[in-house]
């Protein structure tokens, strides 16, 4: 698993108004090294203009350079529209170095108004970036995206390039080269386009979307890397951009040796969201940086069409997630898995036994589980674990059951933290119309003495809240607003998103959860595009608040992640997982109960090294799945 990481003086270039041919956006920018120097190319748009008697923006290719690869100087426009078939505009180029030349592709768009026969690809070739030997028009066809491999195939020149973009379903293809002429044959391309399918690579994952290749492809030791743009609902409400990553073999790329499960971005900042095409991340070039285990590979990419960025993934992290190998997972399933199966001669559990809260005290693992009965009313079953696995002990009767009319249908997935001699439980009341969160609390001696002497329920959220998957933080925080001190963070879900409230006491009898402070939002396109929740109370740990949290996507699927919040204010998100940690693959997650693919937790504990995660699984079972702390938090570097 990895972290996706932001360059932290992002965006990198922006719309420069003192330069009238790049005035109105930067964007979809491709790098290459020259010794201690990175070139940058990329699209650049004017503001309106009068161009052969129509008022409007052309777009041109531009260059910058930069020592550090941060700060680009000396912009200037590099790739021009001169002839014919780049009359109207020169677009999102890919550069890569084969031998001494540089080779660059662009879209080419030879007519206006703009049309799929008249977008084509181009090549420009230069040896310094500031003379352009040759430019031609590559495909007779429509296409765009195209770029070289940076290494011969054999002993061939090879390239992928999206075929049809504009002509939908679109094809990223793999294309080979006898010589650099035969790259803008004419009689060649229309030979190989007759044979397009034998080329195209299987990434569109379902009918509908779109994909386009984004950055040259990198070699690496275990094969190609390639970015590319994966686009959800193409041309339909709901159009969702998304980033993934594939690795092609290094003798035969057109074999696919592993992909990201889903997009590893989306957008999420502000230069992301907001622009002249808002809500979009458009992958068009990476470097790798570093060597051994501390590589790290910077993905270079437009943000709304309007700006240049760049992120930063840990190479190693990034392929152990894309090759499909089980074993490079830092989170693993217990063999004795399911812990709690409903026991379906008693009725209080006979639907479901699911949601485990956990709590570590006096040397086991208690557990507090949702139970489900016949007729679908939930109520906290309890079982205990020595070694925090294996059921030592087990209740008859429920420990907790629906005592008032918010609660009347049912007491849902608890969650517990100890604060000086209480426990408190935090769960979701429903009342069979809204689900709202609730708390009660018991002193430590009861619980340990199974005397269940819970306090009175109190409601937190307000009346008109859909809330619930809420948990107190184990210890007081400073208010980030500075008016009141060290108070009590609430965490829950409000709607689609996790939220935060401070709170002076933990009296709820006059007092309600009302400001919702925005943690953590769906990352829309990708795995937890829909809503997330928390799982159990975040852990303290040296570099922050590790914060467990279910997400579910479009589909929908429930999935575990992971995030890391800062140990001065947890309502600042540090780092955040792109990939889940766990999701639904075993049969005791797929299906079961009444709700199929899922995995959902609510509690968690530490022993020595280790975070043992207490999840439900297809809303009919618990199980549990383990962890070394420090391989979740290496996620975060």
């Amino acid at each position: 698993m990895f972290t996706v990481t932001r360059e932290i003086e992002n965006p990198l270039l922006s719309p420069n108004e003192k330069h009238p041919w790049e005035a109105a956006a930067t964007f979809n920018w491709c790098p290459v090294k020259e010794s201690a120097l990175t070139h940058v190319l990329y699209r650049a748009l004017s503001l309106p203009d009068l161009v052969d008697g129509q008022h409007r923006s052309v777009s041109v290719i531009g260059h910058a350079s930069s020592k550090d690869g941060i700060h680009f100087t000396g912009r200037k426009p590099f790739i021009v529209p001169e002839y014919d078939f780049e009359k109207y505009g020169c677009e999102d180029p890919r550069v890569t170095k084969l031998g001494s030349k540089y080779y660059i592709f662009y879209t080419a768009l030879s007519n206006y108004p703009f049309n799929a026969d008249g977008i084509r690809v181009a090549m420009a070739v230069t040896k310094d970036f500031k003379k352009i030997e040759k430019k031609a028009l590559v495909t007779p066809f429509n296409a765009k995206a195209m770029a070289l491999f940076p290494a011969k195939i054999g002993k061939k020149i090879a390239a992928l390039v999206t075929v049809n973009t504009d002509k939908p379903p679109a094809e990223i293809c793999y294309v080979e080269f006898d010589n650099e002429d035969q790259i803008t044959d004419p009689e060649f391309w229309k030979n190989w386009y007759t044979r397009i399918h034998d080329f195209a690579l299987p990434l569109r994952r379902r009918d509908g979307d779109q994909i386009e290749l984004g950055s040259p492809p990198i070699k690496t030791t275990e094969g190609w890397l390639v970015f590319y743009s994966h686009i959800q609902r193409y041309g339909m409400p709901g159009t969702t951009f998304g980033i993934e990553a594939v690795l092609l073999d290094l003798n035969d790329p057109r074999r696919i040796l592993g992909r990201t499960k889903g997009s590893i971005m989306s957008a999420e900042t502000f230069y992301e969201k907001v622009g002249l095409v808002p809500n979009i991340i458009f992958p068009s070039g990476a470097l790798v940086k570093g060597s051994g285990a501390k590589s790290v590979v910077e993905l270079y990419y437009g943000g709304a069409d309007t700006h240049c960025a760049i992120a930063r993934i840990p190479l190693d992290q990034l392929l152990n997630a894309i090759i499909p190998d089980g074993s490079k997972t830092c989170l693993k399933r217990s063999p004795k898995n399911p812990i709690l199966i409903p026991r379906k001669d008693i009725n209080w559990e006979a639907r479901g036994v699911l949601n485990p809260a956990t709590i570590d005290l006096n040397g086991s693992v208690h557990i507090l589980y949702r139970a489900v009965d016949t007729d679908n009313v939930s109520t906290i079953g309890y079982a205990r674990s020595a070694d925090g696995i294996n059921i030592d002990e087990r209740a008859d009767k429920p420990i907790y059951i629906p005592r008032a009319d918010f609660e009347r249908r049912g007491c849902e997935d608890p969650r517990l933290s100890k604060i000086g001699e209480r426990i408190f439980m935090v769960y979701t009341g429903y009342d069979g119309n809204r689900p709202r969160v609730a708390i009660t609390s018991i002193s430590e001696s009861d619980f340990l003495a199974k005397q269940w002497n819970w306090s009175p329920p109190e409601v937190i959220s307000p009346d008109y809240a859909d809330d619930k998957d809420a948990c107190i933080l184990p210890e007081k925080i400073q208010n980030g607003t500075g008016a009141h001190g060290k108070e009590y963070l609430i965490l829950h879900r409000v709607s689609n998103n996790i939220c935060g409230d401070f709170v002076p006491t933990l009296d709820f009898s006059k007092q309600k959860i009302d400001k919702c402070i925005d943690i953590l939002a769906p990352r829309p396109g990708m795995w937890d595009g829909w809503k997330v929740g928390i799982s159990a109370p975040p852990i303290k740990t040296k570099k922050g608040w590790l914060l467990i949290y279910h997400g579910v996507s479009t589909t929908p699927t429930y999935r575990i992640g992971a995030a890391l919040l800062d140990l001065d204010d947890p309502t600042t998100v540090i780092a955040r997982a792109s990939l889940p940690i766990l999701e639904p693959i075993m049969p005791y997650e797929r299906e079961g109960g009444p709700v199929h693919n899922v995995v959902f937790p609510c509690g968690m504990v530490v022993r020595g090294d280790t975070l043992y995660i207490y999840y439900g699984g297809a809303d009919y079972c618990s199980n549990v799945a383990t962890a070394k702390i420090d391989d979740i938090l290496n996620m975060f570097e």
